[in-house]
């Protein structure tokens, strides 16, 4: 208002009528001047790489997930600050409710394969152990499965698929995903999964060689 104004009375009188400290209106001026600070930039920038990671995920990920594509595509920021920066934005991810359908199929494995990685997923470096599981999700047209694709020590989702059943073609098509983003089936990568009978089966064994 009182820049507004300002032609037609001076800003200390203005100032003084609307009781404006006005040293403070003049720093307000100075700062709408300068634009927005550096801080405001990266968080502008920030959210919208928050955003596109987000959409990638067909708006499955949560900060923790976010924060460990941005990391891995370079970018140096607290998980705290990705979370704080959603929350602003209303950027919400799925997560698990209490009912749990189930996620793994039990039965004989056609193909035993040991732990090769002894439960320690991160190996010091990228493709050198990928890990998979299936989750739920809650859908508008009711219960669906994520299989998810994740390096070991980046922590980046490299395939995922959703589907209405626990079929093998779920993981299959996943791990198809991860080595085509990667261009090749790293040379020394070690795949684990539990013992469900889609990650022992003769068609993901198939698939896991070729």
């Amino acid at each position: 208002m009182i820049e507004a104004e300002k032609a037609n009375m001076t800003i200390t009188r203005m100032c003084r009528l609307l009781r404006v400290d006005r040293r403070r209106f003049y720093e307000w001026r100075a700062r709408q001047a300068a634009g927005p600070s550096s801080r405001q930039q990266r968080a502008v920038e920030l959210t919208r790489q928050i955003r596109g990671f987000h959409a990638a995920s067909d708006g499955t990920y949560g900060a923790p997930r976010i924060h460990a594509d941005l990391q891995e595509a370079g970018v140096t920021v607290s998980r705290k600050t990705v979370a704080k920066l959603m929350q602003a934005e209303g950027i919400t991810g799925i997560s698990p409710r209490t009912w749990h359908p189930p996620t793994t199929i039990r039965g004989a494995d056609p193909f035993p394969v040991p732990d090769l990685v002894e439960r320690q997923f991160d190996q010091g470096e990228r493709d050198l152990a990928w890990f998979s599981d299936i989750t739920y999700l809650h859908t508008g047209e009711g219960w669906a499965y994520l299989c998810v694709v994740r390096d070991g020590h980046t922590r980046r989702v490299l395939g995922r698929t959703v589907g209405d059943s626990l079929h093998t073609d779920l993981v299959e098509d996943a791990l198809r995903q991860a080595v085509g983003l990667r261009g090749h089936l790293p040379r020394k990568v070690v795949f684990h999964a539990d013992r469900g009978t889609q990650y022992t089966s003769g068609q993901l064994a198939k698939a896991a060689t070729e």
